[in-house]
């Protein structure tokens, strides 16, 4: 015997980790005045470079002293960038609890190949004692781990006197959790992410201290242009006015507009980490009253409020092989997915099997909320499919 289906569908399936959903409303209209066919180095295209970089800076909230630069290669891009022209003057401590965090440390241990590396790491679900970094060493971290739903609970654990840098990867973090900037030396994210906007670029925000470094000390590896953020010794403004490294999509430039323009009218930062939170909860109160489901972190402190990763509990399921719930995850998300209930909930490659559902300011509580009856519906048809009577 199975289950009634729901009887209303979210108007806005799309709850992917990234790309993610795009800003309610959003229609191709939206970019209609985008400066197609035309230069990036042309007049229309500084201005506009220039303005996503000054909305940006409105929304964040960045000090007026950062420097805020457009560059390629999404947010991976961005923190290469980083590691690649910064790291290598003095120890690094790295910090890792999920996937993305992890690949940061492959690339400082086996492609920079430095040797004098922390490495504070975290199962998923949990995160590293953040009290062990040694504030005279660059510290390396993602403020939100999208792939485990765990972010840290905030900057206080960085010292305002520490003699190293900080590197944060705040892709699933920004435009919905509050960032210190004070305690950040370079921040990372790509549009695709919190705003929904289109991929392939990303966004590098340097504090003085970091432009100090990068004027002061030249690495010993061999840079890629691409990489390049100073000539003779200096930083190159141009950069962090517009002057883009390679050919920017100027459509792309016009969505990541429209969805800086609409964070202003939905209040700003405090708007847009006001929707995120709103819709963490409608999960949070369906966790608590949901016995087969639970948050994969424990600690409500340290949850995430854009990439809400949940895990299945039930005590038929748990008994199963370990390959059997991954098989019977997939087939839950499957059936919500097969009614065009939700799409791309399934958990990341490399995390335990579960969900991960995006609950960033571009989607609608409502959505969620209509989701989460659309989840156990699909959770009882999985497992009258997988679990013997």
């Amino acid at each position: 015997m199975t289950a009634a289906k729901p009887a209303t569908r979210p108007n806005v399936p799309h709850f992917s980790s990234g790309p993610c959903a795009k800003r309610p409303g959003w229609t191709p209209e939206a970019l209609k005045d985008a400066a197609l066919g035309r230069s990036h180095r042309a007049k229309i295209g500084k201005t506009k470079l220039k303005l996503a970089i000054d909305l940006t800076r409105e929304v964040l909230e960045v000090p007026a002293d950062y420097k805020i630069g457009i560059v390629p290669a999404s947010d991976t891009g961005a923190v290469e960038m980083a590691l690649w022209s910064l790291l290598g003057a003095r120890p690094v401590t790295t910090i890792a609890w999920e996937s993305f965090g992890d690949g940061w440390v492959t690339d400082i241990v086996k492609q920079l190949k430095l040797k004098d590396v922390t490495k504070l790491s975290a199962g998923y679900g949990e995160i590293p004692d953040l009290s062990k970094v040694d504030p005279a060493s660059d510290v390396v971290f993602t403020w939100n781990g999208t792939t485990s739903g765990v972010r840290v609970a905030n900057a206080d654990w960085i010292k305002a006197d520490r003699e190293g840098l900080t590197i944060c990867d705040a892709t699933s973090a920004a435009f919905a959790q509050p960032l210190d900037w004070p305690k950040l030396d370079v921040v990372t994210f790509s549009w695709q992410k919190a705003l929904g906007g289109e991929a392939a670029h990303g966004m590098l925000i340097l504090s003085p201290r970091a432009v100090a470094r990068l004027e002061s000390y030249t690495p010993p590896w061999p840079m890629p242009k691409i990489f390049r953020m100073t000539k003779g010794g200096k930083l190159i403004d141009g950069i962090f006015v517009g002057e883009t490294i390679n050919t920017p999509s100027m459509l792309c430039v016009e969505d990541y507009l429209d969805a800086l323009n609409w964070s202003k009218s939905v209040g700003g930062l405090k708007g847009l980490i006001g929707r995120a939170d709103a819709n963490t909860r409608v999960l949070t109160d369906w966790v608590a009253k949901t016995p087969w489901v639970d948050f994969l972190a424990a600690d409500p402190a340290i949850r995430s409020n854009t990439s809400v990763c949940l895990k299945v509990v039930d005590p038929a399921i748990t008994a199963l092989p370990a390959d059997a719930q991954a098989a019977f995850a997939k087939a839950l998300v499957g059936a919500v997915e097969k009614e065009g209930a939700g799409y791309d909930l399934g958990h990341y490659r490399d995390a335990p099997p579960g969900l991960r559902i995006w609950c960033g300011a571009t989607v609608e509580a409502s959505d969620v909320a209509a989701l989460t009856h659309w989840l156990d519906w699909a959770f009882a048809e999985a497992k009258a499919a997988h679990v013997k009577a």
